[in-house]
């Protein structure tokens, strides 16, 4: 059986300008990085103001497993296979961060034959995004010590700094540090630390922002300390947006590559899920609706982070009204999340499958409250039994949910035709009435009560004592009327990631609250959940390597 880079090293890719081309984008709206990567300028976007909208239709997923659940493969087959009904097809994805790409989740280029290409550049490095939000972050981290240093003429409070540095890697040593040691030259001494870029609020602003100039006003909002007054202090004081927006001028331009069959994708943006608002750009969305009659994207991990930030975050603030979601889930996933051992999954276990059905069940009723209409995906794997696809049938027919099974990993478009003509068939028969799920001028604990009892199924919310003296602070700056930023575990939908299946008679523990004021919401970190992961003991980086030809092995 090939690996995923074998596959994706024998594919026959057309040049992007090609690619372009097919979808209405002109010779001078695209810049070449090679003969397969393109940036898309905004004048294009410009100039497909007026054109009308396509179809948007979210691909997310149960809670995540072990077992895998195949979300990004999902959808790039999804999108072959519309294409391959004739349909002008787009898909959007986020860009790979190198921190999980080197430890143990790996990229977000789907797998087997429903792939993006060049898979390799994709998931190394790419266009340079990530890397520019990292300058551009570490950039104001480092005019903010300069202040200091120079005579601190805007009077910030050295205890009271709530913006870290960053880096694009899974770096546990630097959660906590200490800088400026060694003398005065050195700057002023005090606790720092690093989050992982995508995790970094430049991040959010860049996947939210419409244009440069939107850009450098989202930038110019960062909150990056508090006075001795306990006044917040941004980058805006420090006079470092436009700076920053200078580094980010590229990256800010959707990135245009193609699928294994030759179709465009646009991968742009990387945030995660669990700590972030996990959706890519606004700008390669808005794009892809105005080239395209569909427009097909994923939220990062399960439906109660990624799916729940798309709607009450990314299309609240972007205007954006989804017209359908897919909703992915595994026969393996699904018995792991109903108590069967990881080491069993290949053996038919009915009673497993139908208990783990309660993930996605709960995550089907999630998606529900946004008045969005539905389709389950059955990532098929070998192992599946007929009693165990029989018995998935039966119980979404109870659920009142369509479904299909999808192929995509092993036939390309040509298996996910199926999940295609159930989708298109579910769109012409329901129309959605998008609602997001709370209004956001609501206090902030009010709204977190909602996503933790609505979403999540929790009984209620506790919080620590820095994360109430954190919110009433918020409020009374002025940040509390902002949609939420669930940080949460992805393995379970409670903050404990123990708890598979659909548990029941728990609470949500927010221990820490503060804003990304330039990105326009409130992140509520729960649980035990980190900003900065860390490597496996087994990292993935340990098996890959480069020949003396330059061919790419152990990626994937």
């Amino acid at each position: 059986m090939k690996t995923d880079i074998q596959i994706a090293q024998e594919a026959k890719m057309k040049s992007i300008q090609e690619i372009a081309k097919g979808i209405g984008l002109r010779e001078d709206e695209i810049e070449l990085y090679g003969q397969y990567k393109a940036k898309t300028s905004l004048q294009a976007a410009k100039r497909l103001a007026n054109n009308p909208d396509g179809n948007l239709v979210l691909v997310t997923a149960i809670n995540p497993t072990p077992a895998g659940e195949g979300k990004s493969t999902t959808l790039v087959g999804l999108g072959q296979a519309m294409r391959k009904m004739g349909k002008n097809a787009i898909i959007a994805l986020r860009e790979p961060s190198l921190g999980p790409c080197m430890g143990v989740k790996g990229g977000a280029a789907g797998g087997g034959y429903a792939q993006v290409v060049p898979m390799e550049d994709i998931n190394l490095h790419f266009t340079g995004d990530i890397h520019a939000i990292t300058t551009a972050h570490n950039l104001l981290a480092a005019l903010l010590d300069n202040h200091l240093h120079q005579g601190n003429q805007l009077g910030i409070d050295p205890r009271n700094i709530v913006f870290k540095r960053a880096m694009d890697m899974n770096e546990r040593a630097l959660r906590n540090t200490v800088i400026g040691l060694k003398g005065r030259n050195n700057g002023y001494p005090r606790e720092d630390g690093f989050d992982i870029t995508v995790a970094s609020e430049v991040m959010a602003i860049l996947c939210l922002a419409t244009g440069i100039d939107d850009l450098k006003e989202r930038l110019s909002k960062i909150v990056v300390a508090y006075n001795y007054s306990k006044e917040p202090v941004t980058a805006g004081d420090l006079n470092a947006h436009g700076a920053m927006a200078l580094l980010l001028k590229d990256a800010i331009k959707p990135n245009l590559v193609q699928t294994l069959e030759n179709g465009p994708a646009f991968i742009h943006g990387g945030p995660f899920a669990n700590i972030a608002h996990g959706c890519n750009s606004v700008a390669a969305t808005k794009m892809g609706l105005k080239l395209g009659d569909y427009l097909l994207t994923e939220a990062g991990f399960g439906a109660d982070l990624g799916a729940e930030k798309f709607f009450n975050i990314k299309c609240r603030l972007a205007g954006l009204k989804p017209d359908a979601v897919v909703l992915v889930a595994t026969i393996r996933a699904l018995k792991l999340h109903g108590g069967a051992a990881k080491a069993q999954l290949a053996e038919e276990n009915l009673e497993a499958l139908r208990a783990g059905m309660t993930n996605l069940e709960k995550q089907a009723e999630n998606i529900r409250k946004f008045r969005v209409p539905l389709v389950v995906a059955i990532n098929r794997f070998p192992t599946d039994t007929e009693a165990e696809i029989k018995l998935v049938s039966e119980l979404c027919g109870k659920m009142g949910v369509p479904w299909a099974l999808s192929e995509v990993w092993a036939k390309g478009g040509e298996g996910g035709i199926a999940l295609a003509e159930e989708l298109l068939k579910v769109m012409e028969a329901e129309k959605a009435d998008f609602q997001p799920l709370y209004s956001e001028n609501l206090p902030i604990k009010e709204k977190i009560g909602i996503i933790a009892r609505e979403i999540y199924g929790a009984e209620g919310v506790e919080y620590t004592k820095d994360a109430l003296k954190a919110i009433k602070s918020l409020e009374a700056n002025g940040f509390g009327k902002m949609p939420i930023c669930m940080a949460k575990t992805q393995y379970s939908l409670s903050d404990d990631p123990s708890l598979l299946g659909r548990p029941q008679g728990f609470n949500v523990t927010v221990r820490e609250v503060k804003v990304s004021a330039g990105a326009g919401f409130v992140v509520a970190i729960t649980g035990d959940i980190m900003t900065m992961p860390g490597l496996p003991k087994k990292p993935a980086a340990c098996n890959m390597d480069i020949t003396s030809e330059g061919v790419i092995t152990g990626l994937f």
